[in-house]
């Protein structure tokens, strides 16, 4: 078993351990600022594994109501924008360098995200750690700026999981 298994194993078993309080208060920002998530994942424990978890979590965010889904999308930050963000957030938006923009790169995402969120009711979302670097994501922001509302709305719940999974991931090796 590699070490990135035991540590995943290792926190799996210290979530399905903790009392219901606790296991919100930790995973309360899995999902931004949307700690019903956990809330609802809490009374499904046990969890075999870390990966069955954030399949549950995600399944609790595809059967919830469509207002509720928009709210989650809601919650999120606008890229490349300070704000209530949580230590996830900030930490991911320095991962992909949007805290070093040039200006004029800065000014291109403000303009993007303000046509993307006049477009779709929600800022973009797009899990930054799997890309390349900021001009790779505000591509993608062009790109997805084609889609109607409700491809959009879908490519944003899915988004959303893949950011609670690398949030899942970092738990469990916090010194990556």
């Amino acid at each position: 078993m590699n070490a990135a298994q035991t540590e995943a194993d290792a926190l799996i078993d210290r979530l399905n351990r903790m009392n219901r309080a606790d296991f919100i208060d930790t995973l309360a920002d899995i999902y931004e600022h949307s700690p019903w998530v956990a809330e609802q994942a809490a009374s499904l424990r046990p969890f075999e594994t870390t990966e069955a978890m954030a399949a549950t979590m995600q399944t609790i965010v595809h059967r919830a109501s469509a207002e509720t889904q928009m709210e989650l999308l809601r919650a999120h930050p606008e890229l490349g924008r300070g704000g209530n963000l949580t230590t996830h957030s900030n930490s991911e938006q320095r991962y992909a360098g949007f805290d070093r923009l040039t200006p004029d790169i800065a000014e291109t995402l403000a303009a993007l995200n303000r046509a993307y969120r006049a477009k779709f009711g929600f800022p973009f979302i797009v899990a930054v750690r799997g890309q390349k670097d900021s001009l790779a994501i505000i591509a993608q922001i062009e790109r997805r700026l084609a889609n109607d509302p409700d491809t959009e709305a879908a490519t944003a719940i899915d988004e959303v999981g893949k950011i609670a999974r690398f949030r899942l991931d970092r738990l469990s090796q916090p010194e990556r």
